[in-house]
């Protein structure tokens, strides 16, 4: 019987924990642009019992994306699409981090809408980041939602001199990405799919150490002690989520987001200011 694809993008510690949840008894297609790394994911997968398969990806490309898609419908039916890859302000420019954070999801989400199966289910990882964010002009939203892809970069409020620094970047992108996941819900019902996003809150992952260490780190800190939970998450709490999300089981669900954050939200927002 052929196996369904999962392809998850990105080998971090949430796409690592993610692609261990969702592929036992399917064909895991890993991509990251790092190749040492995915190269490292898949052995450490494959001496688990999973089917791994690779691809060295670079999502702010659209060429990349369209071939690693292609390499995917190779394999078989795509039966599950996890988008995990991006850049945190600690760790780009404000340029590189609207390429890989913004650009990139809209290059995935375009073109696996091409290929899913019926019955397919995507995940994008945004972040609590795009729901603690000024609320934008609704041009602008709309803009950042319905704007072909190649063109995302041209528009003059996403000019990396109008953006400001990496972490404005980074809070802009991910808002983006919860907008973009909600267009891309009707194309992808054409299909008979699904895809949504999660929102991460503060996650102990690699990425999330490096801006813990950062000079932003004593806020966010601040943000855990004020939450309900009260403590950092995990990678398996994001793949738990993500589990849901991409299960049949959640068939009704589809161009939403999902706060995973602890209620760092809920904590902070009343302290915001207005607007």
């Amino acid at each position: 019987m052929e196996k369904g694809v999962a392809v998850v993008i990105g080998v971090g510690g949430m796409g690592l924990a993610i692609a261990r949840r969702v592929g036992s008894g399917r064909a895991l297609l890993l991509a990251d642009v790092d190749e040492a790394a995915v190269a490292v994911a898949a052995g450490l997968l494959r001496g688990e019992g999973h089917d791994v398969t690779t691809r060295v990806v670079d999502v702010s490309d659209g060429d990349s994306v369209a071939a690693l898609v292609s390499a995917a419908a190779m394999i078989g039916e795509v039966t599950h699409v996890v988008h995990t890859a991006g850049l945190s302000p600690v760790q780009a420019s404000t340029a590189a981090i609207l390429r890989v954070d913004l650009l990139g999801v809209a290059y995935v989400l375009d073109a696996f809408a091409a290929v899913v199966a019926r019955g397919a289910a995507g995940v994008v990882i945004a972040s609590m980041a795009g729901h603690m964010a000024a609320k934008l002009p609704p041009d602008q939203e709309r803009a950042l939602a319905a704007t072909p892809t190649r063109e995302l970069l041209g528009l003059p409020f996403l000019a990396p001199d109008t953006v400001g620094d990496p972490a404005s970047a980074y809070v802009l992108a991910k808002r983006a990405n919860i907008l973009r996941v909600q267009a891309a819900a009707a194309g992808w019902g054409e299909r008979g799919a699904r895809v949504n996003s999660i929102s991460p809150g503060i996650i102990s992952t690699a990425m999330g150490q490096q801006e813990l260490a950062s000079e932003t780190g004593d806020g966010m800190r601040a943000m855990v002690d004020m939450s309900a939970a009260q403590r950092l998450g995990t990678p398996e709490d994001i793949a738990a989520a993500a589990a849901f999300l991409l299960d049949p089981q959640s068939s009704f669900i589809t161009g939403t987001d999902l706060l995973v954050d602890g209620g760092v939200v809920a904590a902070v927002r009343p302290l915001l200011p207005a607007g």
